[in-house]
């Protein structure tokens, strides 16, 4: 990771990337922790720039991912704490990961929506079986 002081000695550079090299560099330098980039374009608004749609669906599966850690947290299954951010994958590796995380949301929604359905069953029929016993009471009563 990077230092840990301000007053650390520093360069400021200016990188040409080609695009398709554009992932690997950038991801790299990220996993190293020694850059900051500086946006040399802060006017243009964020649907205005180049890589937009990856950036939306990096968000897509961010959110995803949110709903899923809210789902675990909810029924109060221990998840694993690996610390360290994870390195970032490939982008043929995102397509793969994309699929995952909108299959498990598709999945959770569907337990979830089960589930309610369970409950409300569950709480109509044992209003019934009360109903059933006290008209059960009754009729013993009104029998003897």
């Amino acid at each position: 990771m990077g230092g840990l002081f301000r007053s650390e000695e520093m360069t400021l550079c200016q990188l040409f990337l080609q695009s398709e090299a554009a992932y690997g560099c950038v991801s790299e330098l990220g996993e190293l922790g020694l850059v900051q980039f500086r946006d040399l374009n802060p006017d243009v608004n964020a649907f205005q720039r180049k890589f937009v749609n990856e950036v939306r669906r990096c968000d897509e599966m961010e959110r995803k991912l949110r709903f899923l850690e809210k789902e675990i947290k909810k029924d109060g299954i221990p998840m694993l704490d690996i610390g360290d951010n994870p390195e970032a994958p490939q982008p043929r590796e995102m397509i793969d990961l994309e699929a995952t995380f909108e299959k498990l949301e598709n999945e959770m929604k569907e337990v979830n929506i089960n589930a309610e359905a369970l409950k409300r069953t569950f709480l109509e029929l044992t209003e019934l079986k009360h109903i059933l016993r006290k008209t059960q009471a009754f009729f013993d009563e009104v029998s003897l």
